[in-house]
């Protein structure tokens, strides 16, 4: 229920059950925390690219036919563990998580999208949030996350109606970095995360790190972060190396 590829220094996982929307059972979510977990730790991979598969679903949210077989089981939607936190899982990883939008994001699965550090969605994607219409309140950052990506009116209409928002006008809103035709969706992830893998793996985990913690922070705070963090950093950067960087730099911008 969960496929994974290597490609260099970049790992492609696939949520894998098709023929339920890529719904996220226990059993995938479980299977996704323990993918992002060997991630982190493996210093040979670099980025990751999160996708569904098929061309209908990223993934409708939580499997509801389980949940409605097994009441213990409605704690799912407010489970703050990793292990079962689809969204706690893909923070787990240090490393820059690209979101391959290939259709639906419904509910959990569009709070999933927005735990991705990046979004590219297929012409084919849409996002959902029916958590009012399911009768369960959003327990894993929607609420919060939501409004401050798109503004508190736009977050508003998507929450309060259930409506799907298509992919173009996501791209509009600032939602998604861009969209693609479905049939490039994951070579156009795979040239972003090759431009990343290209980066010192140590480098992207800590502005990752410094770019989130920092957006959970009032702007002064902020700052204060940034300054404190980097000036730990680069006071451990030598002549030698700044040389050497600006080097590779330079190449890389006569090869574009």
């Amino acid at each position: 229920m969960l496929l994974i590829e290597r490609r260099g220094r970049i790992a492609i996982v696939t949520l894998n059950r098709p023929e339920a929307m890529n719904a996220l059972s226990k059993a995938l979510r479980s299977a996704l925390h323990e993918a992002m977990v060997q991630f982190d730790q493996d210093p040979d991979v670099s980025a990751v690219i999160l996708t569904g598969a098929g061309e209908r679903a990223f993934t409708a949210g939580l499997d509801l036919k389980e949940l409605g077989a097994d009441p213990a089981a409605m704690g799912a939607a407010n489970d703050q563990d990793a292990r079962s936190n689809p969204v706690r899982a893909v923070e787990t990883c240090r490393k820059p998580v690209i979101g391959a939008i290939n259709g639906v994001a419904i509910t959990g699965g569009f709070e999933l999208a927005l735990a991705c550090d990046v979004l590219i969605a297929s012409e084919n994607a849409r996002f959902a949030d029916t958590h009012a219409r399911v009768g369960i309140m959003p327990g894993w950052g929607l609420s919060q996350k939501l409004s401050r990506l798109i503004g508190p009116y736009r977050a508003k209409v998507l929450s309060l109606t259930g409506n799907f928002l298509d992919a173009r006008t996501a791209a509009e809103w600032g939602l998604v970095n861009r969209v693609v035709p479905a049939d490039r969706l994951l070579s156009e992830a795979l040239v972003l995360a090759e431009d990343m893998t290209s980066i010192p793996v140590e480098t992207l985990a800590f502005y990752k790190g410094l770019i989130d913690d920092g957006y959970g922070m009032a702007f002064r705070q902020g700052l204060a972060l940034e300054h404190e963090r980097s000036s730990a950093h680069n006071a451990d950067v030598t002549p030698e190396r700044v040389e050497q960087r600006r080097r590779q730099v330079m190449e890389r911008g006569r090869g574009q």
